[in-house]
């Protein structure tokens, strides 16, 4: 399948505002900065995102697709739940070392943008809520729904404390590991 020039142009400037975004923040970053870095005409940008909070919203969609994306392919390489829920954490841990790393443009945005009703915000929640219902439907099959839902909230917590570790140059991926395989077992005995 070919790609139109339109919806090419319309990918570099998202992945230009993505890079800026990343580096700078999203209030720090203007769009006219978006503008001269991606090299595009005024016109052009607004008429692929009328206003600054589409094309946030737009980046952090485009950013919890391709995690998706790679966490579906994580899934497909193993069989039990566990070792599903592992590969996150793996996942984590190499994002964590990489120097793609500058800790979770998600909680970024939720720090710049706190109002709930907010697009920015809600882009925030619909991605740390996919990543809950992931790790619930993970873990569903080998637990109760009800202990599956508190156990994925959990791990979620992990997660976003081992980020923000990362983030501080203090890793605690082992830890979190082992805390949420101590997660896990207590939720299955409940059962």
């Amino acid at each position: 399948m070919k790609t139109s020039p339109s919806s090419t142009k319309r990918q570099h400037v998202v992945d230009t505002a993505y890079a800026l975004f990343k580096r700078d923040g999203f209030h720090a970053t203007g769009i006219d900065r978006i503008i001269a870095e991606a090299d595009i005409a005024k016109m052009t940008m607004y008429r692929h995102f009328p206003s600054k909070d589409e094309l946030i919203v737009e980046v952090l969609e485009h950013r919890a697709r391709r995690f998706e994306r790679q966490l579906d392919q994580l899934a497909q390489e193993v069989a039990t739940p566990e070792r599903k829920i592992a590969k996150i954490f793996d996942w984590h841990e190499r994002w964590f070392s990489s120097p793609d790393f500058h800790g979770c443009l998600f909680a970024h945005a939720l720090a710049e943008f706190g109002d709930p009703a907010h697009p920015v915000f809600q882009a925030v929640v619909r991605q740390k809520n996919g990543l809950k219902r992931r790790m619930q439907a993970i873990l569903e099959a080998v637990m109760p729904p009800r202990q599956a839902a508190g156990a994925a909230a959990a791990l979620l917590m992990l997660i976003e404390g081992a980020t923000l570790m990362a983030q501080m140059g203090q890793p605690t991926i082992d830890s979190a590991r082992k805390a949420a395989d101590a997660i896990i077992a207590s939720a299955r005995a409940v059962q």
